[in-house]
């Protein structure tokens, strides 16, 4: 369908290609999320992964129908196996991206466009775990500028 003008009738067709999305998300980045999910075309596929400290932080988060949206609730978490700690900001995030990556993101060609808006720690940790373990090129991977993490395209 190269050529066509994106719209809703297109996006209803069986050979559209859905561009699939992983997008990342915390308590203190919501706004840059709803922001990013309101540029979205209503066919994108994909995950939205938002960690938020207890369930006073849930909030009405609208994502395209045909993606997923997955609340990770810090306060029910638990830390590093054995330590008996609560999980750390960001380590719910990172876990659980780092799950479906690993399921999800199989294909030599794969072009997933991957935004990454928590904070810091998780942020990195998931950048590494691309590049290193997955192979997505650091350029392909858009995160926070101020992070110094992967080159937006």
């Amino acid at each position: 369908m190269t050529g066509t003008a994106h719209n809703a009738a297109v996006c209803r067709t069986s050979r559209h290609t859905r561009a699939q999305h992983l997008i990342t998300a915390d308590e203190t980045s919501l706004v840059e999320l709803e922001t990013l999910l309101a540029t979205l075309p209503l066919c994108s596929t994909g995950r939205v992964f938002i960690e938020i400290p207890d369930p006073e932080a849930l909030s009405p988060i609208t994502v395209p129908a045909r993606m997923t949206l997955t609340w990770l609730d810090r306060s029910v978490r638990s830390g590093l196996p054995g330590t008996g700690k609560g999980c750390a900001p960001g380590q719910a995030l990172a876990r659980a991206v780092t799950a479906w990556a690993d399921e999800m993101l199989c294909e030599e060609d794969d072009e997933t466009r991957i935004h990454l808006l928590g904070g810091y720690l998780g942020t990195a940790d998931i950048v590494d775990h691309l590049t290193a373990r997955n192979g997505i090129a650091p350029d392909a991977i858009h995160t926070p500028e101020r992070f110094g993490l992967a080159t937006a395209r």
